[in-house]
């Protein structure tokens, strides 16, 4: 491969190509017109625009992005993670035109993306599944049945959903009709498929997934686990690398049963599988990303690795250059997704213009960003600024690092959602590693954060004024020297 195109926008597009680069290979960035003065436009070696602001005009246009290859002659194309990255349709379109789609075949990307045909996949490779059906049901009567043989409460979920969309948890039998209902019309408007189906809701789970590597020698390896269970509207906030509960035992079978996953699909490159784990350390298969995660840096800063670079190379057909036996876990990583969000206001996007936009430095800090001083928040796009990220020796020395870094971010001009990422790291159940997916709905309020700053707000004047005291102390020594 001598030129990738990457397929997206800020600041994955920017770390995509920092590797591409790092490899000696030619970089190509598409954006939309609102996008021209992005960092991931200046830093490709060509750029060219694909369309209008909306993503429907322009990162989402598959035949002009391979159309675009074709003139500048690329041979590959990263999608980065969102857009186009688990359309099976386009994998199949780069495939048609002789250009290597950087992910898994278009085959594992459909089976993966319904969570039906994912659950029928993985059936015959004795992965742990949660007590519901397999089967898309729309019939509210038999519904109730198969609620009643499982047991309430139950989780009604969209077949072809993601993001939290056409999900609806269900306490008693008599809320079932109208729950349903509910969940059917969401997931049609959302997806275009309003097939449902139903399983245990497991109370009081963590979102543990396992990132998986796989070449086209037939080598799998996982990269052990990340912890992602501070979400809020079912989307991850703050992730981790390893998770504080698991054991090496556990590790171990969540690792195996990942690698499984895998096969079940013949999977190609970079994977995460992702398991609910409930109260008594039972874990449950619940999908396959094909695609990179947005949490992979945790994963890069534990391992040692690139994970962009042996998608590239296993994308060039080479063997796997990680053995399961040679990877090990080393130190602890924890990230913040900075969104344009104002936790104040129950998260909602803070639109504006970045007129301060100052990124902390130091050892053991990574700032993966796509944004520069100056420039203005599309609402075109999903909201995320970049991903700060802190390595430590131990877990409290990541989380120590990551409000300092946090103190050293200075944004002005919009909202973001750093004041609620010290929150987390000050609150007693995440320190403790004793926190679930409910972490915002049991803790958090906007108070909550306020009562933070305000108490962060009260230490930062007492030792301002204890500094100046001892300040003025040593101005009073009288001068003995002479």
């Amino acid at each position: 491969m001598k030129k990738i195109l990457v397929a997206n926008r800020g600041e994955i597009a920017l770390r995509v190509m920092k590797t591409i680069k790092k490899m000696g290979i030619k970089t190509v960035a598409i954006y939309s017109t609102v996008d021209r003065q992005s960092p991931h436009v200046t830093f490709a070696d060509e750029a060219v625009c694909v369309g209008e602001a909306p993503s429907n005009q322009s990162y989402l246009l598959g035949d002009k992005i391979i159309e675009i290859s074709k003139k500048l002659g690329v041979d590959g194309i990263h999608p980065g993670y969102g857009f186009l990255s688990e359309n099976a349709d386009f994998a199949e379109l780069c495939e048609a035109n002789n250009i290597t789609f950087i992910g898994p075949k278009s085959k594992a990307i459909k089976i993966m993306g319904s969570k039906l045909a994912a659950k029928e996949a993985v059936k015959a490779y004795d992965i742990p599944m949660v007590p519901g059906i397999d089967e898309a049901i729309t019939d509210v009567e038999k519904a109730k049945t198969i609620a009643k043989d499982i047991g309430f409460p139950i989780l009604i979920k969209a077949s072809a959903g993601g993001g939290g969309k056409g999900m609806r948890v269900v306490e008693k039998e008599k809320d079932l009709e109208s729950q349903m209902n509910r969940a059917i019309s969401e997931a049609t408007s959302a997806f275009g498929d309003g097939s449902v189906f139903i399983e245990k809701y497991v109370a009081s789970p963590r979102h543990i997934e396992i990132q998986v590597m796989a070449d086209t020698h037939g080598n799998i390896v996982h990269l052990f686990e990340r912890e992602c269970s501070i979400q809020r509207r079912h989307q991850k906030v703050v992730e981790e690398a390893p998770s504080a509960v698991l054991t090496p035992q556990l590790r171990e079978a969540m690792g195996n049963a990942a690698v499984r996953v895998a096969k079940a699909c013949d999977y190609i490159g970079a994977g995460t599988v992702e398991f609910l784990l409930d109260d008594q350390h039972n874990f449950y298969f619940l999908e396959m990303n094909t695609r990179l995660q947005v949490e992979h840096p945790v994963t890069e800063l534990i391992t040692g690795t690139d994970l962009v670079e042996h998608q590239i190379r296993v994308a060039r057909g080479e063997e796997l250059a990680l053995k399961q036996d040679d990877l090990n876990i080393n130190g602890h990583a924890l990230e913040l997704r900075v969104y344009a969000e104002d936790p104040l206001n129950d998260f909602l996007p803070s639109v504006g213009k970045l007129e301060t936009y100052q990124l902390p430095i130091g050892d053991n800090i990574r700032v993966d960003n796509g944004f520069k001083e100056g420039m203005d928040i599309p609402i075109y796009y999903d909201p995320m600024l970049s991903k700060l990220i802190t390595y430590g020796n131990t877990r409290e020395e990541a989380i120590e690092l990551m409000i300092q870094a946090i103190g050293n971010y200075h944004i002005k001009g919009v909202e973001t959602t750093l004041p609620f990422g010290t929150f987390v790291c000050q609150h007693e159940a995440f320190r403790s590693g004793n926190f679930d997916t409910h972490f915002v709905k049991k803790y958090y309020s906007p108070e909550a954060l306020e009562n933070n700053q305000k108490d962060e707000a009260h230490i930062a004047a007492l030792i301002a004024v204890k500094q100046y005291l001892e300040d003025k102390k040593q101005l009073r020594v009288p001068n003995t020297s002479h």
